[in-house]
């Protein structure tokens, strides 16, 4: 098989990656909020060892 025969290498998506952008230009397209506690300000630790001790 010669050079000509050969099919063409596929290129990669990443051969050439877009333009960097820097965090400085980014902006918030949604506003944030913050989650709420999964705990609920309770002490889950000692719960558990107060309802499974003896």
């Amino acid at each position: 098989m010669t050079d000509a025969d050969r099919p063409a290498p596929v290129a990669s998506p990443y051969a050439v990656l877009p333009e960097r952008i820097r965090l400085e230009d980014t902006i918030a397209m949604v506003e944030t909020v913050t989650a709420p506690d999964p705990t609920m300000g309770r002490d889950t630790e000692t719960e558990f060892m107060l309802r499974n001790a003896g």
